[in-house]
């Protein structure tokens, strides 16, 4: 597998929720959190920076100088979604979001590895 198609397949694990920056009722659509709510503007917030390891692992596909950083990234988002997942009893409105995370591993386990390699 590439290092191209892997750094692009981590960062469309980050996609859908990096669209809700440009798309806020997607929060309510994907989360069920209303516009109304105090809670609204920190999931706002929370869509940013799945863009910004989006915009790391497109930036990683392209630049192996990004990749060490962009593994990082990537780890922390998704290895501590799972932990807190694990951690508040695995809810089962986000174990499509856990299962996303888990296969996204992959990739970013075999990309990483390369990262750190060079």
């Amino acid at each position: 597998m590439s290092q191209l198609i892997c750094w692009l397949l981590v960062g469309l694990a980050h996609l859908i929720p990096a669209l809700a920056l440009f798309r806020p009722t997607l929060i309510t659509r994907l989360y069920g959190v209303a516009p109304d709510s105090p809670v609204f503007v920190l999931m706002h917030h929370r869509a940013a920076l799945f863009f910004a390891v989006l915009v790391a692992c497109v930036w990683a596909a392209f630049d192996p100088g990004g990749r060490k950083l962009a593994t990082l990234l990537a780890a922390i988002s998704m290895l501590g979604f799972l932990f807190l997942y694990q951690a508040y009893g695995r809810p089962a409105p986000l174990a499509t979001i856990a299962l996303v995370d888990l296969i996204g591993l992959v990739p970013l386990a075999w990309a990483g590895w390369h990262a750190f390699q060079q």
